[in-house]
């Protein structure tokens, strides 16, 4: 089965074609960085507009990189939450355009679910066995899953308030840099000294799997009141120990998930899964718990179209008819213990 996907959540436009749910054919990504650059931040006006202007070119890009005409798509999935609601539009309108030309089936997926099961995707390095542990790490979202299947999920622990990436971004703006901020924080840790400054580790306690930075960004305004705006060598280690104080918190959360439901796998996945800190933390730490760790590569962690395609694949085996009735949901919950059950393309 051929499947086009879609994807326009917040400010990437995104478009992909898989075989039978699996294989990436294609995953085109116009990104709008350039244009959210100079307001520090994503914002929603203007991403709405940028994907109007880019989502005919990306579905054009994934259908000619794939090889294949419009006419053989045989069914079409897309995000329709959690996301700014006038970008999700975007997707959403263009896909029932499609899906009702085309006579073809159309879903609404969960964009979280796209991250959870990104690592099952046909890449060419290993894929966890069902169940596991998932960590979305990303600029709206933190959050713990066990992903029993496709469909079947358990939420464990979410943030209270800021997400890790959310974290990351307004403390680069603090420091007066570039947007997107994580990106830069982990380039200036690699020189960085990670116990140069003593940051708090937010919500250090296995009593539960929530997470909280908000604490953490305060401690660092602090830091700076006391300081004075950083250069050099002081940046790099203000950076590298913030983000080792990030790292530790999610990590030790992720394996005690791991431990706390006897699994031995888990799956970081979201944006800041790009994080170089990160990965390498988790990885040696997981070794020395006995806890397999699977990343999925750095182009299906950012928001992408491909990531769709498992749970798109699993959505279309039910589907009837062009997706008429799918809205736009700023938010969706996903999973037990989330008021919801694997809340794929309802």
């Amino acid at each position: 089965m051929l499947i086009l996907t879609i994807e326009s959540s917040c400010d990437e436009t995104s478009a992909a074609v898989i075989r039978g749910g699996w294989e990436i054919l294609s995953n085109a990504v116009a990104s709008q960085i350039p244009v959210h650059r100079r307001y520090g931040g994503v914002v929603p006006e203007l991403a709405s507009r940028n994907h109007i202007r880019d989502v005919h070119t990306v579905l054009e890009e994934a259908l000619e990189e794939a090889g294949v005409e419009l006419g053989e798509i045989e069914g079409i999935g897309v995000t329709v939450g959690p996301g700014l609601v006038g970008s999700l539009l975007v997707g959403i309108e263009t896909a029932k355009g499609l899906a009702y030309g085309l006579g073809c089936p159309c879903v609404g997926l969960n964009h979280l679910e796209g991250h959870l099961t990104a690592v099952l995707l046909d890449t060419g390095q290993e894929v966890p066995e069902f169940p596991y542990v998932g960590l979305i790490v990303s600029g709206g979202h933190t959050d713990l899953y066990v992903v029993r299947g496709l469909g079947d999920y358990e939420l464990l622990g979410r943030t209270r308030d800021d997400a890790a990436g959310e974290a990351f971004d307004k403390v680069a703006k603090m420091l007066g840099l570039p947007y997107p901020g994580g990106v830069v924080i982990d380039e200036l840790s690699e020189e960085g000294d990670p116990k140069a400054v003593e940051f708090p580790r937010p919500m250090w306690t296995r009593e539960n799997l929530d997470f909280s930075f908000s604490g953490l960004k305060t401690a660092v305004a602090r830091h700076l009141e006391e300081e004075g705006l950083l250069r050099g060598q002081d940046l790099k280690d203000l950076c590298a120990s913030f983000q080792e104080a990030v790292v530790d918190v999610l990590v030790m959360k992720g394996l005690h998930a791991c431990e706390s439901r006897g699994l031995k796998r888990w799956v970081i996945s979201g944006g800041v899964a790009c994080n170089r800190r990160l990965r390498e933390v988790a990885m040696a730490r997981s070794a020395e718990a006995g806890v397999e760790l699977f990343v999925a590569p750095p182009r299906l962690c950012t928001d992408n179209a491909a990531m769709l395609g498992p749970v798109a694949a699993a959505a279309l085996r039910e589907a009837e008819g062009c997706g008429f009735e799918l809205k736009a949901r700023a938010t969706m919950p996903l999973g037990r213990g989330d008021r919801a059950v694997g809340a794929r393309h309802r």
